[in-house]
């Protein structure tokens, strides 16, 4: 039997390092006209919409080392793991467009002194392409990953997180391409934005530092994404949600995932999840849904939804 999901009286929150542009929390799908209640997700009319809450990413995190053992598997995976690239045109990717900071790439002497600095807190032994320079570049895609982290980040559920993260952070993480991880639960919390560097050994430590939750809003996460997504101007922009699909609070998902011109879905298998829902989420957000059972089932899943 498919549970209700729990109704919202309030926005939820959104955690952030500095200050954002509004986010609009939807409290009710059918003032978008959207869809109402379904299988699997819905919860019905509620009577506003309201602006998220935002707070410091810091405030969220847990103080202290995440569990070394954890922490040193997804790294391992982290580290052999990506999927293929696609031919790039340094020449298209150079422009007139926004001022950004990138990996060296024997290109600009600018450095950003600042990013430079904290990748190479993470790197005792730095290469050339750990430097960070200033470029202005004309992003070719962008792409967020919407990682579900409700209940515990524990056991397979990490392992394929990792896998996600550093698969895209490979792919995403050069000149002229954009990536923003952000991860959900009741609550969002935006970890790197699109235009903010950051390697994939930080990502998967932010990720393991938030403490364990138990709703999952999904639509909420969607609603984030698709805002972040809207800041971009590269040509191809592209959501990758990684959830189990479960959803449990806040309004149906559907509504939001109409609005995205290619939203994917890795559907975690290996524990409770929600087919239907998730098929729905990719239909109606122009993607693909991709099974993974394990992490060993990342890469080729990304394979098949991102290389086309």
């Amino acid at each position: 039997m498919r549970r209700k999901p729990k109704r919202l009286a309030e926005a939820p929150t959104v955690f952030e390092a500095g200050k954002g542009s509004p986010v609009v929390a939807e409290l009710d799908p059918d003032r978008t006209g959207a869809v109402g209640a379904g299988p699997g997700g819905g919860q019905g009319v509620l009577v506003t919409t309201q602006a998220a809450r935002r707070r410091e990413l810091a405030e969220l995190l847990a103080d202290g080392p995440v569990d070394h053992e954890v922490a040193a598997m997804a790294q391992r995976i982290a580290r052999r793991l990506s999927i293929r690239r696609r031919p790039r045109d340094a020449r298209a990717e150079r422009g007139t467009g926004a001022l950004a900071s990138v990996p060296y790439r024997y290109r600009s002497d600018d450095i950003d002194l600042d990013k430079t600095i904290e990748v190479l807190t993470e790197r005792p032994f730095p290469a050339d392409t750990d430097i960070v320079v200033r470029e202005r570049m004309s992003p070719r895609r962008a792409a967020v990953l919407i990682v579900d982290v409700s209940g515990s980040m524990r056991g397979e559920k990490v392992r394929i997180a990792a896998a996600t993260v550093a698969a895209l952070s490979a792919d995403l993480g050069g000149a002229g391409d954009q990536l923003a991880v952000l991860a959900f639960w009741s609550d969002a919390a935006l970890l790197k934005p699109l235009t903010t560097p950051a390697t994939s050994a930080k990502l998967l430590d932010q990720l393991l530092r938030i403490p364990a939750r138990g709703l999952t809003n999904v639509g909420f996460g969607l609603q984030v994404a698709h805002a972040e997504l809207g800041r971009s101007a590269a040509r191809r922009r592209t959501a990758v949600l990684l959830t189990d699909a479960v959803h449990n609070a806040g309004p149906d998902p559907r509504a939001i995932a109409r609005r995205f011109a290619e939203l994917h879905v890795l559907l975690e298998t290996d524990g409770e999840h929600d087919a239907p829902l998730a098929r729905d989420i990719a239909r109606l957000g122009h993607g693909r849904l991709a099974p993974v059972h394990t992490h060993r089932d990342v890469a080729p899943a990304l394979n098949r939804l991102l290389t086309t």
